[in-house]
């Protein structure tokens, strides 16, 4: 049985700020990657490699198989896609960027918010 968004939209809230928050173990953390426009933020509720390689890249590889986990679980409890929950979470995280930071547009490109 599937729910409904609103249903599941709590849940999905917590786990965007959480994820928004949280930074991995690395030397390069989440907050100072995307400060530094290295990475940002996808429509499909995953990170990205604005620049550079290396720091960045670990860092997204780890954080994003954070976020598909937790995707994962929260589709499975809601009856629902991953790649839904994915989805709604890339828009939530994409319209909480601040300014100055890079999100990847429709097109693909990289945008400076």
């Amino acid at each position: 049985m599937r729910m409904s968004r609103a249903a599941w939209l709590p849940a999905l809230l917590a786990l965007v700020l959480a994820l928004g928050a949280a930074g991995p173990a690395l030397a390069l953390g989440l907050a100072d990657a995307k400060a530094k426009g290295l990475v940002g933020e996808q429509a499909d509720g995953y990170l990205g490699v604005v620049s550079g390689g290396g720091e960045a890249s670990a860092l997204v590889q780890e954080v994003n198989a954070k976020r598909r986990a937790e995707y994962a679980e929260i589709a499975k409890k809601r009856g629902t896609a991953v790649d839904d929950v994915a989805a709604l979470a890339g828009a939530k995280l994409v319209s909480r960027t601040p300014s100055g930071q890079y999100v990847r547009d429709s097109t693909g490109k990289w945008v400076k918010k």
